[in-house]
């Protein structure tokens, strides 16, 4: 009977963590050595990983965001990446939180509301895209953990299981439209769209040209060959040297051939333009200056 019970109690947990449930928040405060206290709210989602917020994330993006820059976070999450790089670009700087997924953004919201001293994040609530339109996002979770434009990049079916329409926008245009007098103090990009980066830094090209941002963006798992070219040059053509990034800290990184998106499956790339990377005689060192 105890087995059958166990079984039973599984078979609960296991059913509820299929089907949708509005998951709430809970507010936590990290005390960063140069930082002070920090709040933030953190996605009670079950699977999530709770992210924490550490002064090793926080000086990653001081090496490449200074105070009173801008940055954007495409595909912000909760904010776990959005936060620190509002701490590093300061209270006169400013991050462009994007989040199409409504549940989560929620959240992103609240963030943006917290630490006003020492940050000033913008939560905007929209798919970045190439065009003003509405697209399909799928998830392989019923709670939307994760998930992305659907029809861009390979994926597995199981990946876009549950889905929902949301509005899309130019987001080069939509830059060059609403913040077209911080362009100038553009410092970081980070992607992290589930396949579609290829697609983003398509359409942001003339804006790396011409403000050469520091940019990371996710190589998605599913991506075929042809697909990790295409992420790959579409920082390699502007004269950006690629790194590995396998987490946001300071460290040595040997600079990537196209022929290494396929060593790996899932992780993050780096791209630094050529007059700012590590050259031939420091390779892949990002320290301080």
């Amino acid at each position: 009977m105890q087995a059958i019970f166990v079984l039973t109690e599984a078979f609960k947990r296991w059913w509820g963590s299929r089907r949708f449930r509005d998951l709430g928040f809970r507010t936590v405060t990290y005390a960063l050595p140069d930082e002070g206290e920090v709040c933030y709210a953190e996605w009670l989602h079950t699977a999530s990983e709770n992210p924490v917020i550490t002064q090793a994330q926080v000086d990653f993006f001081k090496r490449f965001i200074r105070p009173g820059a801008l940055a954007i976070d495409i595909g912000a999450h909760e904010d776990d990446t959005t936060v620190p790089m509002a701490l590093a670009a300061g209270p006169g700087g400013m991050v462009l939180g994007i989040e199409p997924n409504p549940y989560v953004f929620k959240v992103l919201a609240v963030n943006a509301t917290f630490n006003r001293d020492k940050t000033n994040i913008v939560p905007l609530h929209f798919a970045a895209a190439t065009d003003d339109a509405e697209y399909v996002y799928g998830s392989g979770d019923p709670c939307f953990l994760n998930g992305g434009l659907v029809g861009f990049s390979s994926n597995r079916p199981s990946n876009n299981r549950w889905t929902f329409k949301v509005r899309g926008c130019n987001l080069a245009r939509f830059l060059d439209e609403r913040y077209a007098g911080w362009l100038s103090r553009l410092a970081f990009i980070k992607i992290d769209v589930e396949g579609y980066d290829k697609e983003i830094l398509k359409n942001l090209s003339g804006i790396i040209e011409r403000y050469r941002p520091v940019v990371v963006a996710e190589c998605f798992g599913e991506l075929n060959a042809a697909e990790r070219a295409d992420l790959f040059d579409g920082l390699a053509k502007h004269d950006y040297r690629i790194f590995r990034l396998s987490e946001f800290q300071l460290g040595r990184r040997d600079a990537m051939s196209p022929e290494d998106m396929l060593t790996w499956r899932h992780f993050d790339i780096l791209g630094i333009p050529v007059e700012i990377a590590p050259g031939p005689a420091s390779p892949g060192q990002l320290g301080e200056d």
